[in-house]
């Protein structure tokens, strides 16, 4: 089979879009926000031996360039990016996984454009409008953003971390968001604070859209993200749609730790989409 990686990119009206293909056989896409192309290259590159696999950055993220950079990120426009590349690269419609804020992508995708794409799978979408504290909760991430915009960097992480109910100790916090960093990292970083992260939590989907709409719909759940804030908003969302969430191996981030112990999971749903 194909496995040679082929870099692109595809002019929209404001943006650059960067983005890769692997493999032959139908389109899959793997998305992220703000997690770029480079996060899902293992998954891409084992589901290659069966399927066309489309990875991107997504805009204002790394390769993916803005006309205005202060621009923000909006699911509609991420959305509507996933749809000129799937309708670009001509192989759709398209089985699109999306994870986290890429999840939000993906649903965006299914509610505005389903005659490109067949099924979405939204792995732990951070949809904050679901749940009953969502005040509690939008407050707690705008805390977040103003601690970042303020400059202080760490504690953002610290609240992010805190949010999610996600623990990890205060060195490895330090170790990995203070010092020296790449400057790409941080740029990114940065983007994803100020202009993609608030417009993520706060997208409302319309569940009943989704639900009795052409594209078949997957919400996937780590089974390691017991008691995380995604696991409470995927499994609202799952709830209003009527659907029982499929628990894919590891946690937030499964796909990206261990690539060959998620993908099994994800070929049987691929196959039975």
């Amino acid at each position: 089979m194909n496995q040679t990686l082929t870099a692109m990119t595809l002019d929209v009206d404001d943006a650059r879009l960067y983005y890769e293909l692997r493999g032959t056989g139908p389109l899959v896409v793997l998305v992220g926000a703000p997690m770029d192309a480079r996060s899902f290259a293992p998954l891409a590159g084992l589901l290659a031996t069966e399927y066309t696999v489309l990875t991107t950055d997504s805009r204002g993220i790394n390769r993916s360039l803005l006309d205005d950079p202060e621009q923000d990120s909006t699911p509609e426009q991420r959305a509507g990016d996933l749809a000129a590349l799937i309708s670009h690269v001509g192989a759709g419609p398209a089985i699109a996984f999306g994870s986290s804020g890429g999840a939000v992508s993906v649903l965006a995708l299914a509610q505005r454009h389903p005659d490109v794409v067949s099924t979405v799978i939204a792995h732990e979408p951070p949809l904050l409008n679901l749940l009953d504290d969502r005040a509690e909760q939008h407050a707690l991430s705008a805390e977040m953003r103003a601690s970042y915009r303020s400059g202080d960097v760490i504690g953002a992480w610290r609240k992010f971390f805190a949010q999610a109910n996600i623990f990890l100790p205060e060195d490895a916090i330090e170790g990995m968001f203070g010092g020296e960093r790449d400057p790409q990292s941080v740029a990114d970083e940065r983007f994803w604070f100020t202009h993609e992260l608030g417009e993520s939590v706060g997208w409302q989907p319309d569940v009943d859209a989704l639900r009795d709409g052409p594209v078949h719909i997957v919400v996937g759940i780590g089974e390691d993200s017991a008691g995380q804030l995604c696991e409470r908003t995927s499994t609202a969302l799952a709830a209003g749609l009527g659907i029982v969430p499929t628990r894919f191996p590891g946690d937030h981030t499964g796909f990206a730790g261990d690539a060959d112990a998620f993908v099994p999971t994800l070929r049987t749903v691929l196959t039975d989409s």
